[in-house]
């Protein structure tokens, strides 16, 4: 079991390591997923999420997720066939959290160099303030 703190970290390189992991059949915990970040800018990132939460009707979808972990774990769904079983199964073995759990006991988690917040050059918005903005119901 791998476990990944995506706190400043790029929200698509690590959904990259991730999806690489569970396709190689390790289960992955995600702790800190509302600290992650995704370049560009903060009011076209927000203008295109909202259009996908927008498409399609209220009640027969497509529906798209509001909360940080939701919006993480589309993203690394994405990057997985799942429509397929061995991409199914390669999800159910993901777990994403908002925070740290209480009863959780970390012993070490990784952080990786190349997903580093600090290498964007252009501006970024952090998947919390994303899913306050889409409409969820926490600010994180």
């Amino acid at each position: 079991m791998k476990i990944y703190d995506a706190s400043n970290q790029i929200m698509g390189r690590v959904s990259t390591a991730i999806a690489r992991d569970l396709l190689k059949g390790e289960s992955v915990i995600v702790i800190n997923c509302e600290k992650a970040v995704i370049s560009g800018e903060p009011r076209n990132v927000e203008k295109h999420y909202l259009e996908r939460v927008w498409r399609g009707d209220p009640h027969h979808g497509p529906f798209f997720p509001r909360t940080p972990q939701g919006i993480f774990k589309k993203s690394v769904e994405g990057m997985l066939s799942s429509h397929k079983p061995r991409g199914r199964d390669a999800l159910s073995r993901l777990r994403v959290y908002v925070g740290v759990p209480e009863d959780f006991v970390i012993k070490e988690s990784i952080q990786l160099k190349d997903a580093d917040v600090n290498k964007l050059r252009c501006k970024h918005v952090s998947i919390g303030d994303l899913a306050f903005a889409l409409g969820s119901k926490k600010r994180w």
